[in-house]
């Protein structure tokens, strides 16, 4: 039976992440893990139980005590909390405006990296988020640190946004993107960067079948090796 390897896939909000890690790991018969969507669901829970946003001490006594499952799904991943299905709920623009405030607080990110790593345990995964390839899996035999342009995010966002029914502009949805990117990249703990033995991939100009398929390229030559 073949081992897989793991696949560590970084990058900006809207970069297509989760996306093409999904699809990726589809074909390749991976797991798919998107740790973005264990910091969305404890913003969600945090929000809900009126816990501030910036308390990191009470953010981690929240992750502590509650449970987050992600379950394969058709569409990609059925994220839980407490048994709840909040898979669309993390999606709002309320836990969307917060989730980087709860993700930068130390004490959140060293727990959240503890739980990720043992849902890696096993070869042959996908993971993606802001720090996988330099804290979570520093040893992935394959990173990748995916982006595109702000304009060009911002489209996607919009047209994710669209289908959920959020009301945001372009405009706004750029200013968004430009504060997320700032807030990731200057936060103390594991801010997000490019590791430096990862593969750069713009997607600005490309297809999501086509940094698919690139990555899953990239993949089948780390295998061979």
């Amino acid at each position: 039976m073949e081992i897989g390897i793991q696949i560590a896939i970084d990058g900006p909000a809207a970069a297509g992440k989760s996306t093409i890690a999904k699809i990726t790991a589809n074909k390749l018969g991976y797991t798919y893990i998107d740790t973005g969507a264990m910091y969305r669901a404890l913003t969600y829970k945090a929000l809900k139980e009126h816990i501030d946003v910036y308390d990191d001490e009470a953010l981690s006594q929240l992750l502590s005590r509650i449970v987050i499952e992600l379950s394969p799904a058709e569409e990609g991943q059925i994220v839980r909390v407490e048994g709840e299905d909040v898979t669309e709920a993390i999606r709002s623009q309320e836990v969307t405006s917060n989730v980087s405030a709860v993700a930068a607080q130390p004490q959140v990110r060293e727990m959240m990296v503890e739980k990720q790593r043992l849902l890696a345990n096993s070869k042959g995964v996908v993971m993606d988020g802001r720090d996988i390839g330099t804290a979570v899996l520093p040893n992935a035999e394959l990173k990748i640190y995916m982006t595109a342009s702000v304009e060009e995010r911002a489209a996607r966002r919009f047209v994710e946004n669209t289908k959920r029914g959020i009301d945001r502009s372009m405009e706004q949805l750029c200013q968004d993107i430009a504060n997320r990117d700032k807030a990731d990249m200057e936060r103390i703990a594991s801010p997000l960067k490019q590791a430096d033995d990862a593969i750069f991939i713009d997607t600005t100009s490309m297809s999501i079948e086509q940094v698919a398929d690139t990555i899953i390229q990239h993949a089948e030559k780390r295998k061979g090796r």
